[in-house]
């Protein structure tokens, strides 16, 4: 289906990942934070999701939006390769949706 000029694309990015050496919550947010700064500077909204009480595992939640489905892949793998190269975090697993205009 060729992409109209009025779409709107919407990508999920669920980043599973394991933290280091933390042995508090004050020292996993010491950690967490400053990584969801960095992909901030790539214009995309971020979160914890998940348990925040668990001190080393979190549900790290992005999205993007656009008018283009590949600008919302080409986001969503920067994104994906800055928490993989992250130094105290290690990536598990990723998740990704794409909501366009074909959804409901």
């Amino acid at each position: 289906m060729a992409q109209r000029p009025d779409d709107v694309y919407v990508g999920i990015l669920e980043c599973d990942v394991l933290l280091g050496d933390v042995e508090s919550l004050k020292h996993k947010r010491a950690v967490i934070r400053p990584m969801m700064a960095r992909l901030r500077r790539l214009e995309v909204a971020v979160t914890e999701a998940g348990d925040p009480d668990r001190h080393r595992r979190a549900l790290i939640a992005v999205s993007a939006v656009s008018g283009d489905s590949a600008q919302v892949h080409r986001v969503l793998d920067t994104c994906e390769r800055q928490v993989s190269a992250e130094v105290e975090i290690e990536l598990l697993s990723t998740r990704r949706r794409l909501v366009g205009p074909h959804d409901e």
